[in-house]
């Protein structure tokens, strides 16, 4: 489905509700899997988050995760500590393209049983659920933190715990903080010193309700929406927390370099354009919270901002090769990106192309993360419905805000 975003003016003050984090809710939904008591409220209802719930229901020994990523490595884990529960874990053909060889050999070296139906390192996998009673690993720190997370999720329900080694420079630290919060509500003992993290054995639950937070990366499109208003414009988005788990909650600071004030009335988020002197060049690290790349640089492209934006390795298996998907649609527009398998340049153009289509790739952020342009020049999004993999609202929320939209 196709869909035009006429030049849109949004209105000065609009107020919305945001689903639960997909992140946050794949994590407790995990852990929910495993422990009785555990009841969750304002889950995501994100495409990724029903196919894990989904998934964690099903008796099939078929599971289809379509393109969930997240899902794909959590039940990885997951499976291979059903005992006598054997299951062939598979995805789209996207999903089969991205590694996983990481997350396999680490949980083979604990005692899993998985092996590869296809490709060597690739999905789809034939889990035969084990008990692992080894307790030490080791793995790669800069890979996904949806690797080391998984580990962490069923580290608890093994026989000795856990200890996980790091090898190097961690990537995506704050969802690793995120996981280990999560394991220490529910009353698990934790340590993360330097490159090395513990988690002890837990054995039982007593009821406990968990209500799931806002997603901030569903907000950094607002956000985006805002810098490129006029000064006064507010958006009011619920529920968040100023103590927020979600590495993406940098945004409040990395806005405000580009006119959004951020400040919270309750678990009410409060976005506010203020008058602001804009740098030449934004340059940022994004090691730790890559999913908002794709929405600065489009920020910064409609603020007619040069950017520089490193730490993005990990966007090369994402959805799509989100460096490559970037490049191709930001060049329509009529600048030039030049991107390495780590980082971007953007260099704003004096006036934007109109009228362009927008491919999606299959990748929702790519879908969301250019529809703020239509402040600035109307556009085309090809395969519009993509947003359900995140943020199924996404459309209708802009048009209660003020974007026009056929």
């Amino acid at each position: 489905m196709q869909i035009q975003l006429k030049k849109s003016k949004i209105n000065s003050f609009s107020e919305l509700k945001i689903t639960g984090s997909k992140s946050e809710s794949n994590r407790v939904l995990l852990l929910q899997a495993l422990f009785e008591g555990l009841e969750i409220k304002n889950v995501s209802n994100s495409d990724d988050s029903q196919l894990m719930q989904k998934a964690l229901k099903s008796n099939s020994s078929v599971v289809d995760i379509h393109h969930a990523g997240t899902a794909m490595r959590f039940l990885t884990a997951y499976y291979a500590t059903r005992l006598g529960k054997t299951t062939t874990l598979t995805g789209s053909s996207r999903m089969q393209e991205r590694p996983i060889k990481i997350l396999v050999d680490a949980l083979n070296t604990l005692g899993a049983s998985i092996s590869y139906t296809k490709n060597d390192g690739y999905p789809p996998l034939l889990i035969e659920g084990k008990t692992l009673t080894k307790s030490n690993v080791q793995m790669k720190a800069n890979v996904s933190s949806q690797y080391i997370s998984a580990l962490l999720l069923i580290a608890p329900t093994l026989e000795n715990g856990l200890t996980l080694h790091l090898e190097g420079e961690i990537t995506s630290t704050p969802y690793i903080k995120m996981t280990l919060s999560l394991l220490n509500e529910l009353g698990v003992q934790t340590s993360f010193e330097t490159n090395t993290i513990t988690v002890f054995p837990f054995r039982q639950l007593t009821s406990k309700t968990f209500v799931v937070e806002s997603d901030w990366s569903s907000a950094s499109y607002f956000y985006s929406i805002v810098a490129l208003s006029p000064v006064g414009t507010q958006i009011a988005i619920s529920e968040y927390k100023s103590t927020s788990l979600q590495g993406d909650a940098i945004l409040q600071k990395i806005y405000k370099d580009l006119g959004v004030e951020s400040t919270f009335n309750g678990t009410t988020l409060i976005l506010k354009r203020i008058e602001t002197s804009f740098p030449n060049c934004l340059s940022i690290d994004l090691s730790n919270a890559p999913d908002i790349a794709q929405t600065i640089a489009i920020t910064c492209l409609g603020l007619k901002i040069d950017c520089d934006l490193t730490g993005l390795h990990t966007l090369k298996i994402k959805e799509t090769d989100r460096l490559v998907a970037l490049q191709n649609e930001i060049q329509k527009l009529g600048t030039t990106i030049t991107i390495t398998n780590k980082s971007l340049q953007l260099k704003s153009p004096l006036n934007l192309n109109s009228d362009v289509v927008i491919s999606t790739y299959n990748d929702h952020r790519m879908a969301m993360a250019f529809a703020p342009l239509a402040l600035k020049t109307p556009l085309f999004i090809d395969d519009a419905e993509v947003v359900s993999k995140s943020y199924p609202d996404f459309w209708n929320d802009l048009k209660a805000i003020g974007f026009t939209i056929e």
